[in-house]
């Protein structure tokens, strides 16, 4: 079993349903039409020398040729391999020489990094929207031209894998997750029947899709289900707000940072949600300010996910009811899953109510990382995957996510979770965001530094910051000195970049 045939299978179930919405042109389209056009995408690269095994790169926006290579990559057993469109061309460097994909299609936006970038790379290279390069092809015209029939399908299996999604992490150089062809069909299965989709839910993509959450939070599986996307070029908040108004949007993805700029619109007010089935919060933890404010202005049911690129983005499930009665929780393991929170440093279950080591085993787990066999060793044992992340498990069988091992500091023997502290800090009523790095000291091994940005028109000193801490927190946990930064650096899904902030704190 594979996913190649996946948007074959919905096209002939459902040809004249509309699939997608493109926001950038105004065009929708069928699924009979997104097929059409993958197939054209699969014909195209064939004619390119692309090989099942082959990598096919794309650095753009959110637009349609995202589709097409997605799907048509698929088809043929070669490996998507979309590019962070945030990263310099020093950075991308890396990933390309890396990866080696046969192909690089590249927006228009983009294309003077592109020209940085082919002398040093051998790929073909493609431009997307009628953007004009040197010796490259044009994606429209190409198009056009080529077969429309169903390309043959090369030996695939569930082991086949079918994309290269490179994952920051902490520290070091990004690391590119290799998701099977089973991933990418047990993401669909658990997300329909651990979420509740169907052919009558609409959703909104206006997170990037180059990153896992955008292509398979609810992209991937509401297609699979017969649903209807809607596809934004980029963020904007209140046009992103009216889109989803405008469109009957029931399930809507957002990160902490997304809702906070949502709520600081000027439509929020107006804004009438009450087709929306839920929000759920992914990529970092939602401060409950942030939660309750939503739930008690606008009536909504809002949820907390949790996922990971090499394991599948969602990996757990609870319903409206359940979001309510169990605050905090991301719920409980989804369908085909399985969990288990251990000592990490005797591998022992932890009894409920203690903290430990998340690991996930199931049909939703990565093979690993490419060409790095000694990160897979570490990160895949015995099948389980381990995540890296403490948590803990309440006698009902609820999952609550604490902090990141590697975003944890060591201070005087003692272990302090980044997560725990920069929640208190949030809840001060002058702090808009803030975020803890360690720095090195002699007397305790570590210390907290949190950088800190205020709300608008708002002031307050660093003391203060600290009496603040000192009712909620231990003494070992509070912060030794804090910076004021105008904005923190976040990732394009949600996650603050800790590297960036020693920049900031001089570190």
């Amino acid at each position: 079993m594979h996913a190649g045939d996946l948007l074959t299978s919905r096209a002939r179930l459902t040809p004249d349903r509309e699939a997608l919405c493109d926001l950038h042109t105004g065009t929708r389209y069928s699924y009979a039409g997104l097929n059409v056009r993958a197939n054209r995408a699969a014909n195209f690269l064939r004619e390119l020398g692309v090989r099942a095994d082959d990598r096919v790169s794309i650095l753009a926006n959110n637009c349609i040729a995202y589709m097409d290579l997605l799907y048509a990559a698929g088809k043929i057993g070669a490996l998507f391999a979309p590019l962070n469109t945030r990263l310099v061309a020093r950075e991308l460097e890396f990933i390309l020489s890396d990866c080696e994909p046969r192909v690089l299609f590249v927006g228009p936006e983009f294309i003077n990094v592109a020209q940085e970038l082919s002398e040093k790379i051998d790929a073909h290279i493609v431009c997307l929207e009628n953007a004009e390069m040197e010796n490259a092809l044009r994606y429209e015209e190409e198009m056009a031209r080529v077969s429309d029939e169903e390309p043959a399908r090369p030996a695939l299996n569930s082991e086949s894998p079918y994309c290269i999604l490179y994952t920051s992490g902490t520290t070091g150089k990004p690391k590119g997750a290799v998701i099977p062809h089973r991933q990418v069909l047990w993401n669909c299965i658990n997300t329909v029947i651990g979420w509740g989709l169907s052919e009558r839910d609409v959703t909104p993509i206006v997170t990037p899709l180059f990153h896992s959450g955008g292509l398979f939070a609810f992209l991937m599986p509401l297609l699979y289900a017969g649903g209807r996307v809607v596809l934004a070029r980029t963020f904007e908040p209140e046009a992103s707000l009216r889109t989803m108004v405008d469109e009957q949007c029931t399930v809507i993805l957002g990160v902490p940072t997304l809702f906070q700029m949502w709520q600081e619109t000027k439509f929020f007010r107006d804004a009438d949600f009450s087709r929306v089935h839920f929000f759920i919060n992914g990529g970092a933890p939602c401060p409950p300010a942030i939660v309750n404010y939503w739930r008690e202005t606008k009536r909504v049911n809002f949820r907390q996910g949790y996922g990971l690129t090499e394991v599948g983005v969602n990996c757990f499930s609870m319903t409206n009811e359940q979001a309510v009665q169990k605050p905090g929780s991301v719920g409980k393991p989804i369908f085909h899953s399985e969990m288990r929170i251990v000592n990490p440093e005797t591998g022992e279950d932890v009894a409920d109510g203690l903290e430990g080591e998340l690991l996930i085993r199931g049909p939703h787990v990565c093979l690993g990382y490419w060409r790095n066999p000694e990160a897979t060793a570490l990160a895949i044992r015995d099948g389980w995957f381990y995540t890296g992340d403490s948590a803990r498990r309440d006698a009902d069988g609820f999952y609550y996510i604490v902090g990141r091992y590697k975003d944890m500091l060591k201070s005087g023997g003692e272990n302090i979770y980044a997560a725990e502290v920069e929640a208190v800090l949030r809840e001060h009523p002058s702090v808009l965001d803030a975020a803890l790095i360690g720095q090195p000291d002699e007397k305790w091994g570590e210390v907290g530094v949190m950088v800190v940005v205020l709300k608008h028109e708002t002031s307050v000193a660093e003391n203060d910051l600290l009496k603040f801490c000192e009712a909620r927190l231990a003494r070992f946990k509070i912060p030794k000195r804090i910076v004021f930064a105008d904005a923190l650096p976040y990732s394009a899904y949600g996650k603050i970049e800790k590297i960036k902030l020693g920049e900031i704190v001089g570190k």
